[in-house]
């Protein structure tokens, strides 16, 4: 074999082994072989881009490692060619070992034909999605290969997807392989993307079998269509599926939502007999707390802004029950005996509430900061995702409703607070301090709007109208569940969340408060009390 004819040798012979198999991915890369390819003629350089190609789907990391400049040196024509091989860019290394050495006087940078500049794009491009350190960098490459999804080797995006670490961005490469695999030329290729796409059951892949059925080989390949419809048929049960727990889930984070809001007036309702109409304007205390927490942290202590969270519950809890402390002490404890001058001082209080927010902090959505712990989400099954957000708030109300169970059954307030709720009367006459009792529990009650407030700010908008969006919810938790019942409460809300969410995408929003509210008032002609009543509670 003449000298002339070894370059082309060595470059089909590199080509063959890495395009073999993904087995002879093990095989060491022939890196000689390569750079002489692309110091070669127009055919030799486009075996080399292919086999940069396949050393991104196929090769090992060293490999990759080492090919990911070569492409990008070509296209930018900084690869100077010369008879001991070729030199790279302005650092002056050698092509092949990357130890440093002047390019000979003669080294010329190869010419790429428009044809061979594409394969070279899509080279640079495969290399980058596999070894680029920054996610930027592999986003860009991603968009690149976009253009020719047909043409990629198999196995390279898969691959890319399998060693992905940003999730938005490997869901994008997931999506991109399932196209690229869906017009492949082979049809067992075909056959083996449709079980991958039925084994994520989404809306998306739903369509894309869809469009298969309009596909020529769908008619003409019986083997093709009955791949086609066993896939329609999982993906429509994974869809089925997925909707059912969307809809349990997001019922569980509503009711949960709603506990929060109506625990505190739950409470106080039972207790006193006060319908505190700014029982949502402390909810919004709380949140505007939780914000004021996470801006202190910005400055203070930028390294514990993600924990604010978990920081501002002490805080919220403590400024929304000295709020409703002195709001029993110097207002509520002297209407006590009219109802509705009460109610018209709860009121009152709102508007004064809302309308010193706005002043102090304006009427915009406050911005809060997505801690780790509460941004993302885990894809289970068809369109259902488990996010962390609607977590947090569910395990906030859990732990919540734990601690209100401890404090009311097993603390001396909570033995007080129940003889005071069954019979006040009895139990001034054996001790207790009823008026005492009763600012306790309204400091409680008050206190525990603020940790609804806390627990919101990460999924809901803040701002001063906030409260107003819960007040009326709140309520019929309470009415329907039984006033001053802990468990009340708890059933109710679990049973007008789902209500709402089962409701909603069938009638829109307002239709299923609507719906929600004339349920309630059906329910309460038969059974006034409540589902759970007091014994003994103060008539």
């Amino acid at each position: 074999m003449t000298s002339r004819h070894l370059p082309t040798f060595l470059a089909g012979l590199l080509v063959s082994a890495v395009l073999a198999t993904p087995g002879a991915a093990a095989a060491a890369l022939d890196r000689a072989a390569l750079v002489a390819g692309l110091c070669g003629n127009a055919g030799q350089m486009f075996e080399a881009a292919a086999a940069l190609t396949a050393t991104a789907a196929t090769g090992s990391d060293e490999d990759r490692a080492w090919a990911l400049a070569l492409p990008r040196a070509l296209i930018e024509k900084t690869l100077a060619c010369d008879a001991a091989g070729a030199v790279l860019g302005n650092g002056s290394l050698d092509a092949v070992s990357r130890a440093v050495r002047e390019p000979a006087p003669d080294a010329r940078a190869p010419v790429l034909s428009l044809k061979n500049r594409a394969v070279f794009e899509q080279a640079d491009a495969a290399l980058a999605l596999r070894s680029a350190p920054g996610a930027g960098a592999r986003a860009a490459a991603l968009r690149m290969l976009e253009r020719r999804p047909a043409v990629l080797p198999e196995g390279l995006l898969d691959a890319a997807a399998a060693a992905e670490s940003d999730p938005a961005l490997k869901a994008q490469i997931v999506g991109l392989a399932q196209t690229a695999a869906l017009n492949a030329s082979d049809p067992a290729a075909r056959l083996r993307a449709i079980g991958r796409i039925a084994d994520n059951p989404s809306r998306r892949a739903l369509a894309q079998m869809t469009e298969l059925t309009h596909d020529p080989a769908y008619a003409a390949n019986a083997e093709f269509r009955a791949a086609i419809d066993a896939a329609t048929r999982r993906i429509e049960r994974g869809i089925a599926m997925g909707d059912v727990l969307a809809a349990l889930y997001n019922g569980l984070s509503f009711a949960s939502i709603l506990f929060m809001a109506a625990i505190g007036l739950a409470i106080i309702f039972g207790l006193m007999g006060v319908i505190n109409l700014a029982q949502g304007e402390l909810i919004m205390i709380g949140a505007y707390v939780t914000w004021m927490v996470q801006q202190g942290l910005r400055i203070v202590a930028p390294a514990l802004l993600d924990w604010y969270l978990i920081l501002a519950i002490p805080v919220a809890f403590v400024v929304t029950a000295a709020i409703g402390i002195a709001l029993e002490a110097l207002l509520l404890r002297h209407l006590y005996k009219r109802p509705l001058m009460s109610l018209l001082a709860t009121w009152a209080v709102s508007l004064f509430l809302v309308n010193l927010v706005r002043v102090v902090f304006g009427t915009q959505n406050m911005q809060f900061e997505t801690p780790f712990y509460v941004s993302g989400g885990v894809p289970v099954i068809g369109d259902f995702i488990f996010t962390w957000n609607r977590m947090f708030a569910i395990a906030f109300a859990v732990v919540t409703l734990a601690l209100t169970w401890a404090i009311v059954r097993r603390t001396p307030l909570g033995l007080n607070i129940r003889a005071v709720t069954q019979n006040r009367d009895m139990a001034a006459c054996i001790g207790i301090p009823t008026r005492r009792v009763d600012m306790m529990t309204f400091g409680l009650g008050s206190g525990l709007a603020g940790l609804a407030g806390l627990a919101l700010s990460p999924i809901y908008s803040v701002n001063p109208q906030m409260g107003q969006n819960f007040i009326i919810d709140s309520f019929m938790v309470v009415v329907l569940g039984g006033v001053g019942t802990i468990a009340g409460t708890v059933v109710a809300a679990l049973g007008i969340g789902q209500i709402n969410v089962l409701i909603e995408p069938l009638w829109g929003a307002v239709a299923a408060k609507v719906i929600v509210l004339l349920m309630i008032i059906a329910f309460l002609q038969w059974r006034p009390e409540g589902l759970f009543a007091v014994r003994g509670r103060r008539k």
